[in-house]
């Protein structure tokens, strides 16, 4: 597979935030919506087969497929942008402002909900045939994820909204990475691998997503977990949006642009004269 250098790639990643934010809004909705459905129903992929494996590590391994397909068709998550529009006002791209990246989150936002939540409303009639009998293994499954990702946290207080911020930090973190590091190779391979790795770290961990939690809990709402909407919303989507655009921007959007795209001058060693650039000869005087 062909490698990108650094210095290429996040040249690619300012390209990208460029066009995100001068796409139309109906292609900004029309991709997010089918992001957020590819990944709510690549995590319903994921509970089913940690359900019925018993393993919990081959459902994290499986999950990935879900997020290399809407990266592969060109969709957005709302991790991704981010991580990626912020840059466009940075470098000061035409036409690039933070207004323009407010729209460009804000629309992304409602276009993957929608399309989490569609799936979610799928998922829950399949879970229980219509709604015509109790949640089978998997509904119930959804259903306790709910209530220990809003009331667990929600019983250690300060502690909890902490530790919840933390994991949704981790998380875009290495979703971020994941979107980065499929810019590094030119081959559909090649970028399918190097989203993979940081893709199932996340997911094993048991890290915050935004976009997979607006499929969990309303799923789980409809499938009779024990908590309710305010619970999900302040015990774990608001924080988890926070805790995301925090770890995307700084751990991934912000160092790989100040460090490759934006290097400092290398040091000078004193008492030397100029040499000339490693893997030239010095030009001849007359």
């Amino acid at each position: 597979m062909a490698y990108l250098a650094p210095a290429e790639f996040v040249t690619k990643m300012v390209d990208a935030g460029e066009s995100k934010l001068l796409m139309s809004t109906r292609d900004t909705l029309i991709r997010s919506y089918m992001a957020g459905a590819i990944l709510a129903l690549a995590a319903a992929f994921a509970v089913s087969v940690t359900v019925n494996t018993g393993n919990a590590l081959v459902g994290a391994m499986l999950f990935p497929v879900g997020f290399i397909m809407l990266y592969l068709m060109g969709f957005d998550l709302l991790t991704g942008v981010f991580t990626l529009a912020p840059l466009a006002v940075i470098d000061r791209r035409p036409g690039a402002t933070w207004r323009g990246v407010l729209r460009n989150w804000g629309l992304v936002f409602v276009g993957n909900f929608a399309g989490a939540l569609t799936v979610a409303v799928f998922m829950a009639i399949i879970f229980t045939f219509g709604f015509s009998e109790a949640p089978n293994a998997i509904g119930q499954k959804l259903g306790h994820i709910g209530e220990g990702r809003t009331l667990g946290y929600s019983a250690h207080g300060a502690a909890g909204m902490l530790t919840l911020f933390i994991r949704a930090v981790m998380c875009n973190w290495m979703v971020s990475t994941g979107v980065v590091a499929a810019m590094m190779s030119t081959s559909v391979s090649g970028k399918a691998i190097a989203m993979w790795m940081p893709i199932t770290v996340f997911f094993y961990m048991g890290f915050e997503h935004s976009i997979v939690n607006m499929f969990l809990f309303p799923t789980g709402l409809m499938l009779g977990g024990k908590f309710t909407l305010m619970d999900y919303l302040i015990w774990n989507e608001i924080p988890t949006v926070v805790g995301n655009l925090v770890g995307g921007l700084t751990f991934v959007g912000a160092t790989l642009y100040s460090t490759h795209y934006k290097t400092a001058p290398g040091r000078m060693v004193t008492g030397t004269a100029p040499t000339a650039a490693r893997g030239t000869a010095p030009r001849a005087t007359a």
